[in-house]
């Protein structure tokens, strides 16, 4: 058996690499009809035809069909999770996540694909993810739902998971002042987000063994995605190396408030909480949620939970950075 097969990736003997689908990534089709009995509209649009990568938009249908220019909504920019391995922007987990959080906000969801390890190791994530922060700024007037219904004086970045850390460069290169036009960021969630260091911390040491992020499938997905011949103290692994980025102070200096979001029964928790602190010491304004119990996960995989976090802490996070 292939070291990576748990991923679905299989090595083959001349060194390409054959794929297979695993379950928990099956895939939902998007629906922009607003004559089908669904609260919340969806579209792919393409990126960039040459990495294949596309973002998935959505939109609450009460919005397409009002009648009368209804307020424009938030623009929620969303990065999905799989350990920059597995999924994008169209596996159910994460299209029927997207689709509850546009309903409950309400918001305009623009869920933006990237390139997945190991065949496109980090940061061709990072730089997808830029490209579709771009892309966003330059269609405010030429997509429809865009330039009728989302409000890009009020946007969020959001990731889970391995999008949590994918969210956080990206805010990073934003904050470096990236073209982003009319596009102001007011927030960042990150959510469950995947960071990892060489030295254990307790919850991983604690929770070494769960059934949602066995630290041995952590350490292997880290192995597929990290340049070759990093280790996991590199900065895209660890927020903390080297003190913690230079670009957090420029960050800080744009007004962007961070959410950091957690369960204690999630090995990467304590990674979570130290960048909440390494952010106080910055100045950052940012706001802590750790509950207890819990897994790295839990609110895409439990669509209930989902759908309570949606439309309470989430929504809570999102009102309280809204521009006037």
């Amino acid at each position: 058996m292939s070291r990576y097969e748990g991923f679905g990736v299989v090595i083959n003997p001349d060194g390409t690499m054959t794929r297979r689908r695993l379950p928990i990534d099956s895939r939902s089709e998007p629906c922009p009809n607003p004559t089908q009995s669904i609260p919340v509209l969806s579209k792919d649009v393409p990126i960039n035809q040459s990495k294949n990568t596309s973002i998935r938009l959505f939109l609450p249908k009460q919005a397409a069909i009002n009648s009368s220019p209804p307020p424009k909504l938030p623009l929620l920019i969303y990065f999905h999770g799989g350990g920059f391995v597995l999924c994008n922007p169209a596996s159910t987990i994460f299209h029927d996540y997207c689709s509850n959080a546009a309903l409950q906000l309400p918001a305009v969801v623009a869920s933006v694909g990237y390139r997945l390890a190991p065949e496109h190791r980090l940061p061709a994530a990072y730089d997808d993810g830029e490209e579709g922060l771009r892309w966003l700024a330059s269609h405010a007037e030429e997509e429809p739902w865009l330039r009728d219904h989302a409000d890009y004086g009020n946007c969020f970045l959001m990731g889970n998971s391995a999008g949590g850390n994918l969210a956080y460069h990206v805010a990073l290169r934003a904050a470096n002042g990236i073209a982003a036009g009319q596009l102001k960021i007011r927030g960042v969630i990150l959510h469950h987000a995947f960071f990892g260091g060489v030295e254990r911390t307790g919850s991983e040491e604690r929770l070494a063994v769960n059934p949602m992020l066995p630290l041995e499938s952590a350490d292997m997905a880290w192995e597929m995605c990290l340049p070759v011949g990093a280790d996991r103290d590199h900065e895209y692994c660890n927020p903390m190396a080297g003190g913690g980025s230079e670009l957090l102070e420029k960050l800080r200096a744009v007004g962007c408030r961070v959410a950091v979001i957690a369960y204690e029964g999630d090995p990467l928790v304590d990674r979570s909480k130290e960048v909440v602190r390494m952010m106080e010491d910055k100045g950052i304004d940012v706001v802590a949620h750790f509950e207890s119990g819990g897994s790295h996960g839990l609110e895409i995989m439990d669509a209930e939970k989902g759908k309570e976090f949606n439309g309470g802490v989430l929504k809570k996070f999102v009102q309280s950075c809204l521009a006037a």
